[in-house]
Order: structure tokens, then sequence, then C-alpha cells
């Protein structure tokens, strides 16, 4: 693919737009934009027009998202506007000056019921005003474009923002022990390691909707006793089931207690899988401790 080509990356100062930008400018694309809200806000469809027509992408990296899943059963209306508007109006623009579009999407869209593994064409019924509005936002994208790639990912980690690493490592200083949930199963995936397959599927017209995470599964409980292990950390873990933690903290939204995503889609388009969770996770905690 042509080094020159230009490329838009939204929520650059998220976890994953972040190592997007990063991997394409090592891999020596000279036009890569990274912006944020600031820049363009997703909600306004004239906004979003103009800035996509004004700069003339090839390719837009849409990653942008509302992710705060509980904050988000109180605000539905606001929720709705970024997850489902956004990448409808992006959709549009990217349609209109004909560049390809990638956009992040979540496990949340399934309802996450049984043990199978999720494939990429399973019906969607998300338990969630997040898993909703984001299971919307791809049908926009779907029906908008035909040069479209829709990525399904779980329990993210990056080294750039918050997340479920940072918080047991942070807790740690401060606790001996931590309640973590026990029986919703799925896969961390590591934007480091992400991004590179995103950057790897962009120059391909192999278009469609992959789920990619890092390989394997476990549970919250099990990924927080992994991380301590990694640490170095006397951490007791006590497993708590989903029932358990939400008389602890009643106000949450529903959550799949089934995340598990097939890479069926991967394979068969000849992309490779990711590297395990646990490597991963090891990696990243090196990288912390190195910071």
């Amino acid at each position: 693919m042509n080094k020159d080509v230009k490329i838009l990356v939204t929520g650059v100062k998220g976890q994953l737009g972040y190592d997007v930008v990063r991997e394409l400018k090592e891999r020596g694309f000279h036009q890569v934009k990274g912006i944020d809200r600031e820049e363009m806000d997703i909600t306004d469809e004239k906004a979003v027009r103009e800035y996509i027509l004004n700069y003339r992408p090839a390719i837009v990296f849409h990653n942008a998202a509302w992710t705060a899943v509980d904050k988000a059963e109180a605000m539905p209306q606001a929720v709705y506007q970024v997850n489902t508007l956004g990448p409808k109006y992006i959709a549009q623009a990217c349609k209109e000056v004909g560049a390809k579009m990638m956009y992040i999407s979540t496990d949340y869209v399934f309802e996450g019921k049984g043990e199978r593994f999720y494939e990429v064409d399973d019906p969607k019924k998300g338990l969630s005003t997040y898993g909703q509005t984001k299971s919307q936002g791809e049908d926009f994208v779907t029906s908008i474009l035909k040069e479209y790639y829709i990525i399904r990912i779980s329990w993210v980690f990056g080294i750039n923002g918050n997340n479920f690493i940072k918080t047991m490592l942070k807790l740690a200083k401060t606790h001996d022990e931590l309640n973590v949930v026990c029986d919703q199963i799925g896969s961390p995936t590591y934007t480091y390691d992400l991004s590179k397959l995103m950057c790897d599927m962009i120059t391909t017209d192999k278009y469609g909707i992959y789920h990619a995470t890092n390989e394997g599964v476990c549970s919250w409980s099990d990924f927080a006793q992994f991380i301590f292990k990694t640490a170095g950390l006397k951490v007791k873990v006590n497993p708590v089931t989903t029932k358990e933690y939400k008389r602890l903290v009643p106000s949450q939204a529903d959550r799949p207690l089934n995340s598990r995503m097939s890479k069926a889609s991967l394979t068969q388009n000849g992309f490779n899988r990711l590297p395990t969770w646990q490597d991963a996770t090891q990696r990243y905690i090196k990288l912390l401790e190195e910071k």
C-alpha cells in the first residue's frame, strides 16, 4: 500500500486509537491524522461531513466510542448519539470521499448466554445500552458502505488509558484481598497486538466482520489472579458470581456472561490470530514496570 495515503484515526486519546497511530507511523505511513472530540465531534453530522470532505482520507479507523458501560444506562440518548449516530455520520462521509472504514465494535452486541463461541453472523441481542447502541452502529456501517471492516473486541487493555490490569495493580497497593467476578468468561485484548492486525487488514480488500481478541479465554477472577502472579504480588482473589457482585454494586449494566468469540473469519481470510492473553498480559505488565 502507498505510504502517502491519508489516514484518519478517531479516538486518538483512547487506548486503541493511540496504538493504531503509533503502529501506522512505525510502518512508515506519512499522513496519519489522529483526532479526538476537540477536532471533530462525531455526534455532529455537519461537522463530521465537513472534516472528512476537507481532509479526504483514503482510510478511516473509527475507534472513538462511549465505553463507560454502567454510566451509559443513565444516559441512553447521549450514548446513542456517540455509538450509533457517530458511526453512521462517518460511514456517510466515507462513502462520499470513497474511503475504507474500519469500525471497532464489541462482544456486548451479543446477549452472552451459554458456553459456545459466537460466530460473526450470529444474531445480536445486546443486553445493555452500550451493547445495543454499538450494534446499531454496526448496522449503519454495513448498510451504508461496501468497503468496511468491523472488528469486535473485548476486555481491552493498552498503555494509554485506564483498564482492568491497571485497576488491579492500583488496588493491590491498598488491598490484600479482592472480590472479582468468576462467571463472566471472555478474552482480554491488548491494543498493541490488535493495532498490528488492524494495520495488516486495512492493506487488503478482505472486507467484512471479524472477531479479534487475544487467544484463549478466562474469567475476570482468573485474569486478576494471573495479573497478580505476573506482577509478583500477594493478593487473594475471592471469586464471586455476577449476581453476588450486583448485590454489592447494584447500579450496574447487564453484562454478557459468555463473551467467547470465534476467530474463524480471521483464519479463513489468512490473518494471523493474536498471541495468547497470558503472553500479552506478561508483555504489558513488563512494559508498565519499565515505565
